[in-house]
């Protein structure tokens, strides 16, 4: 019996040689498909920071501003699950992926300029009063368009990783900080070009008859954000070799890898979402909940953040002296801090779910931000009792908000 078992010790050695195990996607192809997500995240962050206070300075109402914001959730409940669920059958000799990610990407930087240039384009439609009604259709056209291209982009961006790494758990953790990696570099340098008010002398074509420097550092702002995504696009696409999905197999090759599905199955459509509801427990439907409202708490300050600092801390109005622009800016300083902040949160996220349980972390985090939102009633109010006539706040009102913006990356890397 000893004889027999060394026997077959001996062929599985010289069965394991002759079939060596198949060799892990490269850590490095990974880092650059994922930095496609950097140049997403630059244009959310222009989008998140200039975009609320510039269509007011084109003469939208305050109170409207956040009507043309539905366009996010919209497109997100909408468009997402529609390509994902067209991605996973896509027989494109391209691949699965690449021709979604491309398609976004083009579309974003056709949504930007139309952004960009609503203001040209609509003086040269006949603009010329207080309120310039074609650059706001210009605008409104190409802010929906930048949400959908946005919500195309995404989603395919994190499928092709979840079909690089498949089953291999580790590299799709690995796949997935390269991917918070590169949006919390995104958002730095977003919220950073956001916060400099001399693009216009860097780009001094933008600055003209119908745009005023506001106009023109946005503009400007998003001439980069083309750059950007352009070059991390085809990093991205350059590095993922696909191969075509055969139309008689449910299987995609990518590289040296075989993916059946991205996580193994077919991803479900917006119908087949809405039909497991009636299967969720209790305990989920209160989960559910407690995140809807947290997210009826964000959204407001995601909309309306660095307009709260040019109104209620600088004390302006949009295209009323410069306190307003300057709050802006600040206000876009507060929010690369955030996302500062949110990147380190996530890098030590793991750590954190581990040493306190995943659901007693969730629970701090929205004790947190719940605590920032009262802070921000409390520096308003404050703000409110100093006059400070057409000059700037003081030092400590300003700083009191940055940090308020700064620790609120905590829980919105936690959400």
């Amino acid at each position: 019996m000893p004889e027999i078992e060394r026997q077959r010790t001996r062929h599985n050695r010289h069965a394991a040689i002759r079939e060596p195990a198949k060799a892990r996607v490269p850590l490095r192809l990974l880092l650059r498909v994922a930095s496609v997500a950097g140049g997403i995240q630059f244009g959310w962050a222009l989008q998140l920071s200039l975009l609320t206070p510039y269509v007011q300075e084109l003469g939208i109402p305050h109170a409207w501003a956040s009507i043309i914001w539905l366009c996010g959730p919209l497109s997100g409940l909408l468009v997402q699950p529609l390509v994902g669920h067209m991605s996973d059958k896509c027989t494109s000799r391209f691949g699965r992926r690449r021709p979604f990610i491309v398609a976004g990407a083009v579309s974003i930087m056709i949504a930007v300029l139309i952004i960009g240039f609503s203001a040209d384009i609509g003086w040269l439609l006949g603009d010329r009063g207080d309120i310039k009604v074609r650059a706001i259709a210009a605008f409104i056209v190409g802010f929906w368009l930048l949400d959908v291209a946005n919500n195309m982009t995404q989603g395919p961006c994190r499928a092709l990783l979840a079909d690089l790494t498949m089953k291999d758990h580790r590299r799709t953790r690995v796949a997935n900080a390269y991917f918070s990696l590169f949006m919390a570099i995104g958002n730095i340098l977003g919220f950073a070009t956001g916060s400099y008010s001399g693009w216009y002398k860097i780009f001094p074509f933008t600055l003209n008859s119908a745009c005023t420097i506001n106009c023109a550092n946005l503009k400007a702002a998003f001439i980069l954000d083309i750059i950007f995504i352009a070059t991390t696009t085809y990093i991205s696409i350059s590095a993922a070799n696909e191969q075509p999905l055969d139309p008689n197999h449910c299987s995609s090759h990518t590289g040296e890898e075989i993916s059946e599905t991205s996580h193994g199955q077919e991803e479900a459509f917006l119908w087949e979402l809405f039909g497991t509801f009636k299967y969720f427990p209790g305990i989920v439907w209160v989960i559910l909940l407690v995140t809807a409202l947290t997210w009826i708490g964000w959204f407001p300050f995601l909309l309306f953040d660095t307009d709260w600092f040019g109104r209620e801390i600088y004390g302006g109005e949009p295209n009323d002296g410069k306190n307003y622009s300057a709050g802006v800016r600040m206000g876009s300083l507060g929010l690369m801090l955030n996302s500062v902040l949110l990147g380190v949160t996530s890098l030590l996220m793991e750590k954190l779910c581990r040493k306190w349980g995943a659901g007693f972390t969730w629970g701090v985090s929205n004790v947190v931000m719940s605590l920032c939102f009262i802070a921000m009633l409390i520096i308003t109010a404050v703000r409110s009792n100093i006059d400070i006539g057409q000059g700037l706040p003081p030092d400590g009102i300003v700083i009191a908000a940055l940090i308020v913006f700064a620790l609120l990356g905590i829980p919105l890397a936690v959400k």
